[in-house]
Protein backbone atom coordinates (compact mmCIF):
# COMPACT_ATOMS: atom_id res chain seq x y z
CA UNK A 1 0.00 0.00 0.00
CA UNK A 2 1.40 3.04 -1.24
CA UNK A 3 2.50 6.83 1.62
CA UNK A 4 -0.01 8.13 -0.16
CA UNK A 5 -3.07 6.01 0.78
CA UNK A 6 -2.14 4.76 4.09
CA UNK A 7 -1.92 9.28 4.41
CA UNK A 8 -5.27 9.40 2.96
CA UNK A 9 -6.95 6.95 4.80
CA UNK A 10 -5.63 7.88 8.09
CA UNK A 11 -7.25 11.51 7.26
CA UNK A 12 -10.21 10.17 6.55
CA UNK A 13 -10.22 8.49 9.60
CA UNK A 14 -9.65 11.60 11.28
CA UNK A 15 -12.38 13.24 9.14
CA UNK A 16 -14.77 11.03 10.49
CA UNK A 17 -13.40 11.53 14.10
CA UNK A 18 -13.70 15.44 13.57
CA UNK A 19 -17.32 14.84 12.22
CA UNK A 20 -18.40 12.13 15.50
CA UNK A 21 -17.14 15.10 17.96
CA UNK A 22 -18.89 17.38 15.84
CA UNK A 23 -22.25 15.84 16.77
CA UNK A 24 -21.69 15.14 19.88
CA UNK A 25 -21.04 19.07 20.90
CA UNK A 26 -23.39 20.21 18.57
CA UNK A 27 -26.32 17.63 17.91
CA UNK A 28 -26.93 15.60 21.00
CA UNK A 29 -30.46 17.29 20.45
CA UNK A 30 -31.94 20.09 17.35
CA UNK A 31 -31.66 23.33 19.32
CA UNK A 32 -29.79 26.90 18.65
CA UNK A 33 -25.96 26.48 18.39
CA UNK A 34 -24.70 29.15 21.14
CA UNK A 35 -21.94 31.61 20.66
CA UNK A 36 -19.83 29.37 23.51
CA UNK A 37 -20.21 26.21 21.41
CA UNK A 38 -19.31 28.51 18.25
CA UNK A 39 -15.98 29.12 19.83
CA UNK A 40 -15.32 26.34 20.97
CA UNK A 41 -15.91 24.32 17.81
CA UNK A 42 -14.34 27.13 15.81
CA UNK A 43 -11.27 27.36 18.24
CA UNK A 44 -11.03 23.20 18.37
CA UNK A 45 -10.87 23.24 14.51
CA UNK A 46 -8.07 26.21 13.66
CA UNK A 47 -6.47 24.33 16.40
CA UNK A 48 -5.95 21.01 14.52
CA UNK A 49 -5.42 22.71 11.25
CA UNK A 50 -2.55 24.30 12.98
CA UNK A 51 -1.57 20.66 14.61
CA UNK A 52 -1.47 19.54 11.02
CA UNK A 53 1.25 22.29 9.84
CA UNK A 54 3.37 21.23 12.16
CA UNK A 55 2.94 17.47 11.56
CA UNK A 56 4.01 18.29 8.12
CA UNK A 57 6.88 20.13 8.50
CA UNK A 58 8.03 17.63 11.03
CA UNK A 59 6.95 14.73 9.40
CA UNK A 60 6.19 15.64 5.56
CA UNK A 61 8.34 13.57 3.83
CA UNK A 62 6.21 10.31 5.00
CA UNK A 63 3.14 11.61 2.84
CA UNK A 64 4.62 10.33 -0.57
CA UNK A 65 7.73 8.10 0.85
CA UNK A 66 10.63 9.96 0.12
CA UNK A 67 13.76 8.60 1.45
CA UNK A 68 16.11 9.86 -0.89
CA UNK A 69 17.70 12.40 -2.87
CA UNK A 70 16.46 11.49 -5.85
CA UNK A 71 12.77 10.24 -5.01
CA UNK A 72 12.84 14.17 -3.40
CA UNK A 73 13.76 15.57 -6.68
CA UNK A 74 11.36 13.77 -8.53
CA UNK A 75 8.35 14.76 -6.34
CA UNK A 76 9.78 18.37 -6.43
CA UNK A 77 9.62 18.52 -10.17
CA UNK A 78 6.25 16.33 -10.59
CA UNK A 79 4.64 19.00 -7.87
CA UNK A 80 6.43 21.84 -8.81
CA UNK A 81 7.68 23.25 -5.66
CA UNK A 82 9.25 26.18 -5.65
CA UNK A 83 12.29 25.55 -3.56
CA UNK A 84 15.99 24.90 -4.87
CA UNK A 85 17.21 21.50 -4.07
CA UNK A 86 21.01 21.37 -2.36
CA UNK A 87 22.80 19.24 -4.59
CA UNK A 88 24.31 16.09 -2.51
CA UNK A 89 22.56 17.18 1.08
CA UNK A 90 19.76 15.26 1.75
CA UNK A 91 18.73 16.59 4.99
CA UNK A 92 18.64 20.26 4.22
CA UNK A 93 16.65 19.75 1.27
CA UNK A 94 14.44 17.74 2.52
CA UNK A 95 14.15 19.95 5.42
CA UNK A 96 13.52 23.06 2.86
CA UNK A 97 11.22 20.48 1.32
CA UNK A 98 9.06 19.82 4.70
CA UNK A 99 9.38 23.87 5.25
CA UNK A 100 7.66 24.63 2.12
CA UNK A 101 4.64 21.92 2.33
CA UNK A 102 3.89 22.97 5.57
CA UNK A 103 3.52 26.80 3.86
CA UNK A 104 1.63 25.54 0.88
CA UNK A 105 -0.61 23.73 3.03
CA UNK A 106 -1.02 26.91 5.54
CA UNK A 107 -1.61 29.43 2.59
CA UNK A 108 -4.10 26.83 1.03
CA UNK A 109 -5.79 27.05 4.19
CA UNK A 110 -5.99 30.41 4.61
CA UNK A 111 -7.45 31.19 1.09
CA UNK A 112 -10.00 28.16 1.44
CA UNK A 113 -11.35 29.79 4.78
CA UNK A 114 -11.12 33.04 3.23
CA UNK A 115 -13.47 32.16 0.99
CA UNK A 116 -15.69 30.19 2.91
CA UNK A 117 -16.89 33.83 4.55
CA UNK A 118 -18.68 34.11 0.89
CA UNK A 119 -20.00 30.95 1.18
CA UNK A 120 -21.33 31.94 4.66
CA UNK A 121 -23.01 35.16 3.45
CA UNK A 122 -25.29 32.92 0.28
CA UNK A 123 -26.18 29.87 3.41
CA UNK A 124 -27.29 33.11 5.71
CA UNK A 125 -29.56 34.40 3.03
CA UNK A 126 -30.54 30.69 1.92
CA UNK A 127 -31.78 30.12 5.23
CA UNK A 128 -33.67 33.70 5.37
CA UNK A 129 -35.34 33.49 2.38
CA UNK A 130 -36.75 29.95 2.85
CA UNK A 131 -37.76 30.69 6.82
CA UNK A 132 -35.57 27.70 7.77
CA UNK A 133 -35.68 27.48 11.76
CA UNK A 134 -32.35 28.47 13.23
CA UNK A 135 -32.71 25.30 15.66
CA UNK A 136 -31.99 23.42 11.80
CA UNK A 137 -29.40 24.97 10.78
CA UNK A 138 -26.53 22.97 11.82
CA UNK A 139 -28.33 19.65 10.80
CA UNK A 140 -28.89 20.95 7.08
CA UNK A 141 -24.97 22.25 7.15
CA UNK A 142 -23.63 18.85 8.86
CA UNK A 143 -25.15 17.01 5.82
CA UNK A 144 -24.08 19.70 3.25
CA UNK A 145 -20.63 19.31 4.46
CA UNK A 146 -20.69 15.82 4.05
CA UNK A 147 -21.81 15.77 0.01
CA UNK A 148 -19.05 18.71 0.33
CA UNK A 149 -16.49 16.76 1.27
CA UNK A 150 -17.30 14.10 -1.15
CA UNK A 151 -17.70 16.18 -4.49
CA UNK A 152 -14.08 18.31 -3.59
CA UNK A 153 -12.43 15.26 -3.40
CA UNK A 154 -13.26 14.86 -6.78
CA UNK A 155 -12.73 17.81 -8.28
CA UNK A 156 -9.30 18.01 -6.65
CA UNK A 157 -7.93 14.96 -7.99
CA UNK A 158 -9.79 15.62 -11.40
CA UNK A 159 -8.10 18.76 -11.45
CA UNK A 160 -4.69 17.61 -10.53
CA UNK A 161 -4.53 14.70 -13.32
CA UNK A 162 -6.45 17.71 -15.48
CA UNK A 163 -3.42 19.97 -14.79
CA UNK A 164 -0.53 17.31 -15.02
CA UNK A 165 -1.81 16.57 -18.46
CA UNK A 166 -2.39 19.61 -19.88
CA UNK A 167 -0.09 22.60 -18.14
CA UNK A 168 -1.97 24.85 -20.11
CA UNK A 169 -5.14 24.27 -17.89
CA UNK A 170 -3.68 26.55 -14.96
CA UNK A 171 -4.03 29.64 -17.56
CA UNK A 172 -7.52 28.89 -17.83
CA UNK A 173 -8.02 28.62 -14.29
CA UNK A 174 -5.95 31.85 -13.59
CA UNK A 175 -8.19 33.62 -15.97
CA UNK A 176 -11.56 32.24 -14.60
CA UNK A 177 -10.64 33.51 -11.68
CA UNK A 178 -9.38 36.63 -13.01
CA UNK A 179 -13.09 36.88 -14.19
CA UNK A 180 -14.71 36.15 -11.41
CA UNK A 181 -12.81 38.90 -8.95
CA UNK A 182 -13.72 41.57 -11.43
CA UNK A 183 -17.36 40.60 -11.42
CA UNK A 184 -17.31 40.45 -7.51
CA UNK A 185 -16.04 43.49 -7.36
CA UNK A 186 -19.03 45.04 -9.47
CA UNK A 187 -21.40 42.87 -7.56
CA UNK A 188 -24.50 44.12 -5.80
CA UNK A 189 -26.47 43.22 -2.81
CA UNK A 190 -29.32 42.71 -5.56
CA UNK A 191 -27.12 40.34 -7.01
CA UNK A 192 -27.21 37.81 -3.54
CA UNK A 193 -30.73 38.00 -3.55
CA UNK A 194 -32.71 33.94 -3.65
CA UNK A 195 -35.93 33.29 -5.42
CA UNK A 196 -37.35 30.77 -3.74
CA UNK A 197 -39.84 29.97 -6.74
CA UNK A 198 -37.65 30.18 -9.36
CA UNK A 199 -34.38 28.98 -8.11
CA UNK A 200 -32.90 26.38 -10.65
CA UNK A 201 -32.60 23.74 -8.05
CA UNK A 202 -35.65 24.08 -6.72
CA UNK A 203 -36.82 24.15 -10.24
CA UNK A 204 -35.24 20.83 -11.08
CA UNK A 205 -36.23 18.98 -7.60
CA UNK A 206 -40.01 19.48 -8.75
CA UNK A 207 -39.12 17.55 -11.59
CA UNK A 208 -37.87 14.75 -9.87
CA UNK A 209 -39.05 14.34 -6.09
CA UNK A 210 -42.53 14.87 -4.67
CA UNK A 211 -42.57 17.78 -2.78
CA UNK A 212 -44.59 18.35 0.22
CA UNK A 213 -45.87 21.86 0.76
CA UNK A 214 -44.37 22.62 4.78
CA UNK A 215 -42.25 21.61 7.03
CA UNK A 216 -42.26 18.77 9.35
CA UNK A 217 -39.57 19.28 11.84
CA UNK A 218 -36.23 18.37 10.93
CA UNK A 219 -37.39 16.11 8.28
CA UNK A 220 -35.82 15.98 5.22
CA UNK A 221 -38.61 13.24 4.20
CA UNK A 222 -42.07 12.36 5.08
CA UNK A 223 -44.44 9.53 4.09
CA UNK A 224 -47.57 10.28 3.24
CA UNK A 225 -50.29 7.96 1.51
CA UNK A 226 -47.33 5.06 1.32
CA UNK A 227 -45.67 8.09 -1.25
CA UNK A 228 -42.65 9.65 0.13
CA UNK A 229 -42.46 12.88 -0.41
CA UNK A 230 -39.25 15.43 0.18
CA UNK A 231 -39.80 18.58 2.74
CA UNK A 232 -38.92 22.00 2.13
CA UNK A 233 -35.58 21.27 4.42
CA UNK A 234 -34.19 18.71 1.80
CA UNK A 235 -34.67 21.60 -0.79
CA UNK A 236 -32.63 23.81 1.60
CA UNK A 237 -29.78 20.82 1.58
CA UNK A 238 -29.91 20.95 -1.93
CA UNK A 239 -29.37 24.10 -2.47
CA UNK A 240 -26.62 24.34 0.05
CA UNK A 241 -25.02 21.91 -1.54
CA UNK A 242 -25.52 23.60 -5.06
CA UNK A 243 -24.10 26.37 -4.15
CA UNK A 244 -21.09 24.85 -2.44
CA UNK A 245 -20.38 23.57 -5.80
CA UNK A 246 -20.17 26.90 -7.14
CA UNK A 247 -17.60 27.91 -4.82
CA UNK A 248 -15.84 25.17 -5.08
CA UNK A 249 -15.22 25.91 -9.09
CA UNK A 250 -13.92 29.07 -7.23
CA UNK A 251 -11.50 28.03 -4.10
CA UNK A 252 -10.07 24.75 -5.69
CA UNK A 253 -8.12 26.17 -8.50
CA UNK A 254 -7.05 29.00 -6.15
CA UNK A 255 -5.51 26.48 -3.85
CA UNK A 256 -3.69 24.79 -7.36
CA UNK A 257 -2.31 28.72 -7.56
CA UNK A 258 -0.18 27.86 -4.23
CA UNK A 259 0.72 23.88 -4.90
CA UNK A 260 0.26 21.72 -7.33
CA UNK A 261 0.16 18.94 -4.89
CA UNK A 262 -3.23 17.37 -4.92
CA UNK A 263 -3.11 15.94 -1.20
CA UNK A 264 -2.06 19.34 -0.01
CA UNK A 265 -4.78 20.68 -1.93
CA UNK A 266 -7.03 17.99 -0.71
CA UNK A 267 -6.12 18.80 3.25
CA UNK A 268 -6.50 22.56 3.33
CA UNK A 269 -9.83 22.37 1.76
CA UNK A 270 -11.17 19.69 3.76
CA UNK A 271 -9.89 21.41 7.17
CA UNK A 272 -11.40 24.73 5.84
CA UNK A 273 -14.33 22.96 5.23
CA UNK A 274 -15.25 21.73 8.46
CA UNK A 275 -14.16 24.32 9.79
CA UNK A 276 -17.18 26.03 7.96
CA UNK A 277 -19.67 24.74 10.27
CA UNK A 278 -18.49 26.02 13.74
CA UNK A 279 -17.27 29.32 11.70
CA UNK A 280 -21.34 30.03 10.36
CA UNK A 281 -22.58 30.18 13.75
CA UNK A 282 -19.74 32.15 15.03
CA UNK A 283 -20.34 34.79 12.17
CA UNK A 284 -24.19 34.23 11.33
CA UNK A 285 -25.32 37.25 13.20
CA UNK A 286 -22.18 39.87 13.10
CA UNK A 287 -21.15 39.30 9.30
CA UNK A 288 -23.52 41.93 8.17
CA UNK A 289 -20.72 44.05 9.85
CA UNK A 290 -18.28 43.05 7.75
CA UNK A 291 -19.12 44.74 4.69
CA UNK A 292 -15.78 45.34 2.99
CA UNK A 293 -14.81 41.39 3.17
CA UNK A 294 -16.71 40.64 -0.17
CA UNK A 295 -14.38 43.59 -1.61
CA UNK A 296 -11.08 42.04 -0.30
CA UNK A 297 -12.51 38.86 -1.36
CA UNK A 298 -12.57 40.14 -4.76
CA UNK A 299 -9.25 41.39 -4.44
CA UNK A 300 -7.99 37.60 -3.39
CA UNK A 301 -9.48 36.26 -6.08
CA UNK A 302 -7.91 38.63 -8.45
CA UNK A 303 -4.68 38.80 -7.08
CA UNK A 304 -4.79 34.30 -7.59
CA UNK A 305 -5.79 34.69 -10.60
CA UNK A 306 -2.95 37.00 -11.66
CA UNK A 307 -1.08 34.39 -10.22
CA UNK A 308 -1.75 31.70 -12.10
CA UNK A 309 -1.36 33.80 -15.17
CA UNK A 310 2.13 35.01 -14.71
CA UNK A 311 3.29 31.99 -12.10
CA UNK A 312 6.10 31.59 -14.97
CA UNK A 313 7.74 35.58 -14.04
CA UNK A 314 7.03 35.62 -10.61
CA UNK A 315 9.19 32.41 -9.95
CA UNK A 316 12.02 33.90 -11.87
CA UNK A 317 11.18 37.18 -9.91
CA UNK A 318 12.06 35.53 -6.56
CA UNK A 319 7.88 35.34 -5.22
CA UNK A 320 7.77 32.80 -3.36
CA UNK A 321 5.03 31.01 -1.31
CA UNK A 322 5.43 33.37 1.99
CA UNK A 323 5.33 36.50 -0.08
CA UNK A 324 1.69 35.15 -1.50
CA UNK A 325 0.36 34.39 2.25
CA UNK A 326 1.40 37.68 3.36
CA UNK A 327 -0.59 39.26 0.49
CA UNK A 328 -3.39 36.90 0.80
CA UNK A 329 -3.12 37.97 4.57
CA UNK A 330 -3.35 41.60 4.04
CA UNK A 331 -5.80 41.54 2.17
CA UNK A 332 -8.01 39.77 4.71
CA UNK A 333 -6.82 41.72 7.73
CA UNK A 334 -7.22 45.47 5.47
CA UNK A 335 -11.02 44.35 4.92
CA UNK A 336 -11.56 43.71 8.76
CA UNK A 337 -10.03 46.84 9.45
CA UNK A 338 -11.60 48.75 6.30
CA UNK A 339 -15.16 47.11 7.72
CA UNK A 340 -14.99 48.31 11.43
CA UNK A 341 -12.83 51.56 10.58
CA UNK A 342 -16.27 52.81 8.41
CA UNK A 343 -19.23 50.77 9.45
CA UNK A 344 -21.99 50.84 6.96
CA UNK A 345 -24.37 53.44 6.96
CA UNK A 346 -28.15 51.97 8.75
CA UNK A 347 -30.88 52.77 5.70
CA UNK A 348 -33.01 55.38 6.71
CA UNK A 349 -36.87 54.04 7.60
Amino acid sequence: MSNELLFSLGFLLFIVLILALDLGLFSKKEHIVSLKQASIMSFIMVALAVGFYFVLITEGQELHGIHNFAQLKEIVVRHKHNITLIPNNFPQSIALYKQNLGLEFLTGYVIEYALSVDNIFVIVLIFSAFAVEEKYYHRVLFWGILGAIIMRCIFIFVGAALITKFGWILYVFGAFLLFTGVKMFFSSDEDDKIDTENHPVVKWAAKIFAIHPKYEGKKFFVKINAKTLVTPLFLVLLIVEFTDLLFAVDSIPAIFAVTKDPYIVFFSNIFAILGLRSMFFLLVNIIHKFHYLKTGLAFLLTFIGLKMLLHNYLHFWGFTTEHSLIVILGILVLSVVASIAFPKKEAKV
